[in-house]
């Protein structure tokens, strides 16, 4: 449950004084009074008999309308009955304060009491603690307006301040939160999604590739294939100097993310053909193991072939391609010239002769 959900959910609570204000309007304050608490109890038995418990926040609202209302007609004085919803607002205040500025988060209790077991991701629980936050600024403004109005502004202004503006705002808000999630939606759709995955490689969801690349904690799997000629020597790969990561170093021969609902088998020969032209090799697996960036964290799938066609870069991809000597290459890693993701796996490799069955020996 989000942050606005669980409003929803207290809204009932707030009903009978929203009555009151339409019909002490119309009718005079004895009128009002006497339609909140009707509204009030039956919302009461409502719960009582439909849910089997007592909402205490609808209890809180009809007791409190109850006191202050008898106050204010005992007095003659409606000033007591107006500060009502200040401090309403005042005790959600404090509620949403405690919830976002200290460890103890109250409404997320509360939901619990509506959703049963409640479990958040850390992208959720940050959401919500925004949202409580704007909400809470939002209500510390209104119950400012609403006690100033009580003590110095007209009945009128009273009334559009208590009910009317608390709608705009709150409305307001809610609207600018639909539109801006409908927008996240739509940017979301045209977004590519790679597999989420545990250390053994079993699927076990999705994320954007945004996501992916921002959060260490997005497991995903990605394939790597070792291009070598009949010589023993290796193909690498230039990175493009507009690349985020990396750029201008030389990487292994073909590297690519799995894409949502693909095989590693056929993620392998996708890229392979994409970034290199490769067509009828087959491949021989070496190693899996897990990279981790400061940025993300990938299960990488390792193969190795040999390959003696012609290989054709995409420009598109990838700013130039060669063939190394595979010792040349082992005194030129630490030199900068390579992405540190390559220079770990060309330590495996050369662990692995035996693996590769002669591929670069």
């Amino acid at each position: 449950m989000n942050t606005h959900q669980l409003l929803l959910k207290m809204l009932p609570g707030l009903i009978p004084l929203f009555i009151f204000i339409v019909i002490d309007e119309l009718w005079g304050t004895k009128a009002g009074l006497i339609a909140a608490l009707v509204v009030g109890t039956v919302e009461i038995l409502y719960f009582l008999i439909k849910e089997r418990r007592i909402d205490k926040f609808v209890l809180f609202d009809t007791l409190l309308l109850l006191a202050m209302g008898g106050v204010s007609l005992a007095l003659e004085n409606d000033v007591f009955f107006k500060l009502k919803p200040g401090i309403i607002g005042l005790i959600i205040c404090v509620l949403l304060g405690v919830s976002v500025f200290t460890p103890q988060n109250m409404l997320l209790q509360m939901s619990k009491r509506y959703m049963g077991d409640l479990t958040l991701s850390d992208e959720q629980y940050q959401q919500m603690n925004r949202s409580i936050k704007i909400l809470f600024y939002i209500f510390v403004f209104h119950t400012a307006l609403v006690f100033y109005a009580a003590w110095f502004l007209s009945d009128k202004a009273w009334f559009f301040i208590s009910g009317g503006l608390f709608y705009i705002i709150i409305g307001g808000y809610f609207l600018y939160e639909f539109l801006k999630l409908k927008l996240k939606k739509q940017q979301m759709a045209h977004e590519e999604w790679f597999p989420l995955v545990d250390e053994s490689g079993k699927v076990i969801g999705k994320a954007s590739r945004s996501a992916c690349h921002s959060n260490p904690d997005l497991l995903h799997p990605v394939v790597h294939l070792h291009v070598f000629d009949s010589r023993g020597n290796l193909y690498l790969q230039k990175r493009p100097a507009n690349k985020t990561i990396q750029p201008d170093k030389w990487d292994t021969s073909v590297g690519g993310h799995l894409k949502l609902g693909e095989t590693v088998e056929q993620g392998l020969m996708r890229e392979a053909s994409e970034e290199l032209g490769l067509v009828d090799f087959e491949p021989r697996f070496l190693f899996s193991y897990v990279w981790k960036s400061a940025v993300e964290s990938e299960l990488v799938f390792t193969f190795a072939t040999r390959y003696t066609k012609a290989i054709t870069i995409n420009k598109d991809e990838l700013a130039d391609g060669r063939f190394w000597n595979f010792e040349a290459l082992k005194k030129k890693t630490g030199t900068s010239l390579f992405t540190p993701n390559f220079e770990y796996e060309f330590a495996l490799l050369a662990k692995n002769k035996g693996r590769a069955g002669g591929l670069y020996s």
